[in-house]
Order: structure tokens, then sequence, then C-alpha cells
């Protein structure tokens, strides 16, 4: 009996620390998350999507786009740099001294250090992040995705899979509305060797009218495009799922995923 009961607490304990863990712990870390505030800028991040730009979400899920695509920028570290941008009332002392120092590629400590060592001279500095890692390097993002990004998701959409590219930052590095269209329609015709499937379902072929469609996709491909006197116009499941790809982005620098613009003075 003795034996039984601590069975069943020892059973007891080790569900609730996993539920405390697994699901206490998010709540209580991230259920009451608010907007993120962007550095320099002040403003609030994210911003509420539209109403297309929502129901497209719903499109993405529904057609199991996470399967293929991951919607996170992984970011293995960032280096620091320092600028000068004062010499202040001893420029020669200043330069001599920028000689002899290593300004790029710091760690936080070496970037300190370095300011310290240039305003002591009589300079005036400005500490630069860059974040690195594969993703930014493919071009994917300028930071590693954080909580903030994905607070007006649900269900948040990570994935775990690359068959495809990463799509966090989608809408910052391939905005054209017109492109993602076509792409949809007719993928192998605008990415070499692509394994996504054709979302034709999305579309229509129809007759010409009097007037072509404005919706009409004009930038197709001869071998892709419809026969003669027809077009191909897309329904608003596609114009939504694309609203919602071009507002994917994480572009903006955080307190807790800052980066600085290349933009120097």
């Amino acid at each position: 009996m003795k034996n039984g009961f601590g069975v069943f607490f020892a059973v007891v304990l080790a569900l609730g620390a996993s539920w405390v863990g697994l699901v206490v712990a998010p709540v209580v870390q991230l259920g009451t998350a608010k907007q993120a505030t962007v550095l320099v800028t002040g403003e609030t991040w994210p911003v509420q999507r539209t109403g297309e730009a929502t129901l497209g979400a719903q499109v993405y899920c529904a057609n199991g786009c996470v399967a293929c695509h991951t919607a996170q920028i992984r970011q293995e570290g960032a280096t620091f740099e320092i600028v000068l941008t004062k010499p202040g009332k001893n420029p020669v002392a200043v330069t001599n001294l920028l000689a002899g120092l290593k300004l790029s590629g710091l760690s936080k400590d070496e970037a300190d250090a370095a300011a310290e060592k240039i305003k002591d001279a009589g300079g005036v500095t400005a500490s630069y992040v860059h974040p690195f890692g594969a993703d930014i390097t493919r071009g994917w993002g300028v930071r590693q995705s954080v909580a903030a990004d994905y607070l007006y998701d649900y269900p948040v959409q990570l994935g775990n899979l690359r068959v495809g590219p990463d799509l966090a930052n989608i809408g910052g590095r391939m905005a054209d509305a017109n492109w993602q269209l076509a792409h949809l329609y007719a993928p192998a015709a605008y990415v070499k060797n692509s394994a996504m499937p054709s979302y034709k379902f999305l579309f229509e072929v129809r007759k010409l009218g009097a007037t072509p469609s404005p919706d009409a996709l004009n930038n197709l491909p001869k071998e892709f495009a419809p026969a003669d006197g027809y077009e191909v116009v897309p329904r608003p499941e596609a114009k939504q799922l694309v609203a919602y790809l071009l507002s994917l982005r994480a572009d903006v620098p955080l307190y807790e995923a800052p980066f600085t613009p290349n933009s120097k003075p």
C-alpha cells in the first residue's frame, strides 16, 4: 500500500511539473505580451494586420504552407562596430588612435572599450550592431525572430521544415504583389527547380471580356499563359494569401533583437 501511494504521488508530481513547465510557464512569460517598442523610432511593433491579410493567414493555414516553409529567422550572434561621428577638438590624436584600433567585428566588451578610448581622446562615436547567421547571410532577414513578432498570429505557424525558403520577412524582401500572385499560379516559372506545387485552384481561367480584367496575370511566361482569348484572374483567396505574405515582416530593431541599418554618417 505504501509503495502504491509513492508511485501515485510520483506520477502526480511528474504530470504536475510537466503541466507547469509546458502550460503555466509559457502563459506567464508570453500570455500577457504587449506590443514591443521599436528602437530609435519609438513606434510599436507589430502592427495589426489588415482584414484581408488576416483572412490570408487562414488560407495559408488551410493549404498547409507551414509544412514546407518556416517563419522563424535564426541568428547565431552579433558583432559590433564603432564609427567615429565627431573627431572632437583634437582630431590628430583621434586619427592616430583610430589607426591602431580594431573597429569592426567586435564583441560588446571590445566595442565598449574601443569607444571609451576614443572618448578619452576627445572623439564621439556611435555603436553599430550587426547580427550574423546562415539565415541572415541568405538574405532571409536582418535579425532573429522573437516572440513579439508573432503577437497577432493565431495559430503561430513557425514550421520546422524548409523545403522552401523561410517566410518570416518575405513581405520585406519580395514586396511585389504581382510577382507573388504569378508565383502562386506557376512556381516553376519564377524559381528554378522549385518543388512548390501550383496553386491554380486559387485562380480562375476565363474568357476575355470586352476589356481585360485589371486583376488578370499579365506577366506569365508563354508556356504557362492561358490560351488565346483567355485570361487568368486571381480568386479572393489568392489575393488574401498574398496580402498575408506581404504582411510578414521582421525588419525593425527591437530591444531583444537589435540591429543597425547599413547607413553610416
